[in-house]
């Protein structure tokens, strides 16, 4: 792309951004303007974490006991099914989503995304699916109760009789969410195709861009066999087709395949990102180029790849025969490569370097420790014999959230600290911030690592109650204080932020002394990012190197 037709597209975004209020109301705005729908999602989706939290410590504190006791089963249905719906759907997605819509247009030297509206439109689907999925709990029935996997032909089932129940609003809260993530992916993907700046070939992308580039290629390979499998799965409820429904003639396995040939990917939709936050991190703070840059970069691509041939490892025992079962072992074995290549190159990338041990390195840091025990987890459950005698178990749900929360959270805490002054123009309290990343590493550990130990015992997941005398409530306490621990580890950050925002210390533009395009402008960034667009001349991460990141801009 030329750099006329860049110019170009910042004089229409001048103008769409035009009317919009330069105050705290922009933010409930139909704003244009990315780093406005950036927070936008950031916040909306932290507070439905809290909301899924919340779900989380009620659970918990029935597992306390062996006996059900705290909670009607179907409100504890309910409130498991939700708070999966809620942590994948309506906080991990869209809080990564809206982080690589502030970052993305500024690292590559954009004006802004490369479709606007439909960057905005897509957002405001969020607050939809998250009215859509609380107001379910209003409905005779209560919400839906089949898992956040919802399979048939138990998500078929329909105790009321009304045609509006629990399970339909879950279906078309997932489909709607499924239009947006769409509509995001095709933007980021045409935006880091046609928008960097002049100089800024592919391999002198930030790896941020290049994971969030590999992610949301997975979304638009993957994510329209969820939808359509969501849509039929409704169809199925609603007006009696029999694709799912084994009385109807359907066939009930065929959702797992359209579920997972997605479900699996997005973990590494989810994931990607964080790969990403970390290689931006790690060299700022050991103060050292990023070892093995171009490797690292296309190993988001391998993963990208692999991600779409590893679907059945998750029906093992969904009737799967033998050859199958071992050629989804091997591919699934196989994303370790270039996942292990990543974190080869953050350690090489941290060891000798001049350390500084600020909040946004711990939870890097914290997250990466976490992420090599869930591999390792990950490994073994993509052995045949192990998962089949973990299966359904709380092995597996222990490794699942060292990945979603142990990984994900941590490396979104990790993004949030060290952007923080770059999208406020504040600094955080440091006292404040170690707190929370102690409170919430600790409380990780207390809460997932049981997990393993209870499902190797043979604890059944998705349970409310299980027998006295099966040895399981030690763990189970001690799982349930770490949920606890958790809860509470959000109250300093909250503070921090709402505190840093609104009285903290004005920041400079770049306080960490970090090299990229988003660094090279005020805190916060104007409207249209630069002044005029920059011209890169070197690849990122030159720490301790002479070159400069970018030419005179033009």
């Amino acid at each position: 792309m030329t750099n006329i037709s860049i110019e170009s597209i910042g004089i229409a975004n001048e103008q769409s951004h035009h009317d919009i209020p330069d105050n705290w109301k922009r933010y409930f705005s139909f704003s244009t303007d990315h780093k406005v729908i950036g927070i936008q999602y950031l916040v909306t989706s932290f507070i439905f974490f809290l909301v899924g939290g919340i779900f989380a410590m009620v659970i918990r504190g029935e597992l306390m006991t062996p006996e059900s006791d705290l909670v009607d089963r179907t409100i504890y249905n309910g409130m498991f099914t939700m708070h999966g719906t809620v942590m994948l759907f309506l906080w991990t997605f869209p809080s990564l989503v809206g982080l690589a819509n502030y970052l993305v247009p500024l690292m590559i030297g954009a004006r802004d995304m490369a479709f606007p509206r439909l960057n905005a439109a897509a957002f405001w689907m969020v607050p939809v699916v998250g009215i859509l999925l609380m107001a379910s709990f209003f409905v005779p029935g209560g919400p839906a109760q089949a898992g956040w996997w919802s399979y048939p032909p138990v998500s078929l089932q329909n105790p009321t009789g009304n045609l509006i129940n629990g399970q339909v609003i879950w279906l078309l809260a997932v489909a709607i969410s499924g239009v947006s993530s769409i509509m995001g992916a095709v933007n980021f993907v045409t935006t880091i195709v046609k928008m960097r700046a002049p100089g800024m070939s592919f391999f002198r992308m930030p790896l941020f861009v290049w994971a969030v580039f590999s992610a949301q290629i997975i979304q638009l390979f993957g994510l329209p066999a969820l939808t359509a499998g969501a849509v039929m799965l409704l169809l199925d409820l609603t007006v009696g087709t029999g694709f799912f429904d084994p009385a109807n003639g359907g066939n009930p396995v065929m959702f797992q395949h359209y579920f997972w040939f997605y479900s699996h990917p997005a973990v590494y939709v989810i994931i990607l990102p964080i790969f990403g936050i970390f290689s931006e991190i790690f060299p700022v703070y050991a103060r050292k180029p990023l070892f093995g840059y171009k490797v690292v970069a296309v190993s988001s691509l391998l993963i990208a790849v692999v991600s779409a041939i590893v679907w059945v490892h998750h029906m093992y025992v969904s009737g799967t025969p033998g050859w199958m079962r071992m050629i989804f072992m091997l591919t699934t074995m196989l994303v370790s490569v270039p996942t292990g290549i990543k974190v080869f190159a953050w350690v090489a990338t941290i060891w000798g370097g001049r350390m500084r041990l600020t909040t946004p390195m711990l939870f890097a840091l914290g997250g990466l420790v976490l992420f090599v025990f869930a591999g390792i987890v990950g490994i073994m459950l993509s052995s045949v014999p192990v998962d089949v005698h973990v299966n359904n178990t709380y092995f597996v749900v222990g490794h699942f959230h060292y990945v979603l929360y142990g990984t994900v959270t941590m490396g979104m805490y990790a993004a949030i600290y060290h952007w923080f002054p770059k999208m406020t123009g504040r600094m955080y309290y440091e006292g404040l911030g170690k707190l929370h990343f102690w409170l919430a590493f600790i409380g990780t550990n207390l809460n997932f690592f049981p997990m393993h130990p209870l499902g190797l015992q043979g604890m059944l997941r998705r349970v409310a109650s299980y027998a006295p005398d099966a040895g399981y409530e030690f763990w189970n306490i001690v799982a349930s204080v770490g949920a606890f621990l958790l809860g509470m580890s959000t109250l300093p950050f909250i503070l921090n932020m709402i505190g840093a925002w609104t009285i903290g210390e004005k920041a400079p533009d770049n306080p960490w002394q970090a090299i990229g395009l988003e660094w090279e402008v005020s805190s916060p960034p104007p409207v249209e990012n630069f002044e005029e667009i920059p011209v890169v001349v070197s690849e990122p991460y030159g720490y301790g190197k002479s070159e400069p990141l970018t030419a005179k801009t033009h």
